[in-house]
């Protein structure tokens, strides 16, 4: 695998929601990601602050809720204290945050944040409400910058092989030209179309695509894989994802409309429940 180049910024971000040592592969991966890029690494370990309304009213209740606001912060800064040392012995350069604030500002923050960095790392999370998958839909959503959501069991970065899921559309395209650096330096890129998904367009199928990444110095082969009898997509690709060997798979995002913006398209939330490997997601 070639040396990534044209990654400078790159942040993590998580919430801290109460449970001690709880895991977050995402760190792991963006300080050997960081290491491998010669990146600046940022990580926001937020917490999310709770609020009792008048209603509730009554001195213990408002007792209770600012002790567990205090736990949550000092989960949060705990957090942020390891990752700085972490860093350090990495010889990574780095900035922490671990704020407190309101559930919706939580994730208004982490957005403006990943503004303002080449790509956002984040821990995948199966449970469509929840507020780390609304900090993932946040970031895709309202940053525009890429997002790796990473999977349980995958704490160091790879990218020897990567896979393209490509149906020709604008977000896939948007998320192949955001992922160039790590196609670069794959030592193998796939292009994988899902035959019978879609008709695509001669001018937008994988062998167009392919000579375009020529151009780019990236060698890539182009799969067209047949749909599984049962129409799962999201399974067809994971089976390729598996015999590739794939360390990656860049893909687009696209949601649901406005009723239910939490909710991702199909496909995507699809993989996110259960992907064998990183996804790199663009809008």
């Amino acid at each position: 695998m070639s040396a990534l180049q044209n990654i400078k910024n790159v942040i993590v971000g998580l919430t801290e929601e109460g449970q001690e040592n709880e895991p977050s592969d995402a760190i792991g991966y963006g300080l050997s990601l960081a290491v491998a890029a010669r990146a600046h690494l940022t990580v926001q370990a937020a917490s999310p602050r709770l609020v009792v309304t008048s209603a509730l009213g009554g001195g213990l209740v408002r007792g209770l809720v600012a002790e567990e606001n205090r736990r949550l912060d000092g989960l949060s800064r705990a957090v942020a204290d390891r990752v700085l040392h972490d860093a350090a012995l990495a010889g990574v350069a780095c900035t922490v945050a671990s704020p407190q604030l309101r559930h919706q500002d939580v994730l208004a923050a982490f957005a403006a944040r990943a503004r303002l960095h080449d790509l956002t790392i984040l821990d995948s999370e199966a449970h469509t409400i929840d507020l780390d998958r609304e900090l993932i839909e946040a970031t895709l959503f309202r940053s525009g910058r890429p997002v790796i959501v990473v999977p349980a069991g995958h704490d160091t970065f790879a990218g020897r092989r990567i896979v393209i899921a490509w149906d020709g559309g604008a977000h896939a395209a948007r998320a192949v030209n955001d992922a160039l650096p790590f196609l670069r330096a794959a030592e193998a890129v796939e292009i994988v179309s899902v035959v019978g998904e879609k008709e695509l367009p001669t001018s937008v199928a994988g062998a167009e695509l392919a000579p375009h990444l020529a151009r780019h110095g990236i060698a890539a082969t182009v799969n067209d894989l047949a749909l599984r009898p049962d129409g799962d997509i999201a399974e067809t690709l994971r089976g390729e994802i598996g015999r590739f060997e794939a360390d990656m798979m860049v893909m687009g995002a696209y949601r649901h409309g406005p009723v239910r913006q939490w909710i991702f398209g199909g496909l995507t939330q699809s993989l996110m429940e259960a992907c064998p490997v990183p996804l790199f997601l663009a809008h």
